[in-house]
């Protein structure tokens, strides 16, 4: 008996290439598309958006979760570039802020034709798929970014935009942040007001943060498939997506330390006995239904509506309130039709 042991070690590496090596194979087909980067902020916090800098270059881009090498040891095919601007912005240079980090997105994906390829719809993602590309898609963190104005929205989603997530971590006059829910944050519009109601059919992106993972500082890949599994058996495998938070967050988990590591995630779930059709439909598939879905829904024929969001419920002294002397600060609609129809494809949100 004693001279079989040794066996048991080797099978276990044997087993785990075996995944890994099936991981790869899935990928190469059907890449992973990511719903939540914020490399746009690191750009802005370590250049201030100087993407000539010699240090900026992202073939060779240190001291971050991504850069091109990594991109492509992961098997990222998609990416949403997350357009972020910190709460303290609210009320002040929040639009002017999330414009010029979406002229960041722009500007890298033309420095970088060979690797990315800016698109807008599914088709584009597919043809970013088919060149063997990035597809760089962007996404709004933060309902105060459009400042309360459905005519930002509209003008955002005209230069690209493609998500826009309700809240960060500030309420703003239309929707509840998740602190309330912890206590941290006073509630204002007991979740969404009136002007914040709309329809979604979604997907669940899961964060990768450690804190959200695990309620600690530590976390671990298992922990995440965890997550992923639970989605799997609460919502059906064709709710589950990626929403890393790489670079977005100070704490990421263990064996999941960056954008390369996305194939181990993949090997995780195929060694818990997720079929290939459910490991593509979380990699991509899920993502592009949903994306169509809301492309065949949208009617942007339809006359925008124009009701302002009521003047009282706007904050900020610095604010002018050109308009408003007309009356038309009352709201008698709901505004679900046409957020659901322009901003949001996915909401990146973490399951807690």
């Amino acid at each position: 008996m004693w001279t079989g042991w040794w066996l048991w070690p080797l099978v276990a590496v044997c087993t785990a290439d075996f995944f890994r090596d099936e991981a790869e194979r899935i990928m190469r087909d059907s890449p992973v598309i990511d719903g939540h980067n914020d490399l746009p902020w690191q750009l802005l916090d370590m250049f201030n958006n100087r993407l000539q800098d010699e240090r900026a270059n992202l073939t060779t881009l240190a001291g971050t979760h991504t850069n091109i090498p990594k991109l492509r040891a992961g098997f990222v095919g998609g990416q949403f570039w997350s357009v972020y601007t910190p709460c303290d912005t609210q009320n002040k240079d929040a639009v002017r802020r999330t414009l010029e980090q979406m002229d960041v997105v722009h500007r890298m994906c033309r420095m970088y034709p060979e690797t990315f390829l800016y698109v807008t719809s599914s088709a584009g993602i597919r043809q970013a798929f088919r060149e063997g590309k990035v597809a760089s898609l962007i996404g709004v963190e933060g309902g105060h970014s459009i400042d309360s104005s459905l005519g930002v929205l509209r003008a955002l989603y005209q230069l690209g935009m493609r998500y826009l997530t309700l809240t960060h971590s500030c309420n703003t006059p239309w929707a509840d942040n998740w602190l309330v829910d912890t206590g941290d944050s006073e509630p204002q519009s007991q979740g969404l007001s009136p002007f914040g109601q709309k329809q979604t059919d979604s997907l669940v992106m899961v964060n990768f943060y450690n804190n959200y993972i695990s309620c600690t500082n530590k976390a671990n890949l298992s922990q995440v498939a965890d997550h992923l599994d639970h989605i799997k058996e609460v919502a059906g495998a064709g709710a589950v997506g990626f929403g890393g938070d790489f670079d977005g967050v100070p704490r990421v988990p263990e064996g999941l330390e960056d954008v390369s590591k996305y194939p181990d995630l993949i090997a995780e779930l195929l060694r818990r006995n997720w079929t290939e059709a459910e490991v593509k439909g979380a990699l991509a598939d899920n993502l592009l239904r949903v994306f169509e879905a809301v492309e065949q829904a949208s009617n942007l024929t339809q006359a925008p509506e124009e009701e302002p969001i009521p003047l009282d419920q706007l904050g900020g002294s610095c604010r002018t309130h050109y308009g408003y002397s007309s009356g038309a600060s009352s709201l008698h609609r709901h505004w679900g039709l046409l957020l659901a129809s322009l901003a949001p494809l996915v909401l990146c949100l973490s399951l807690l």
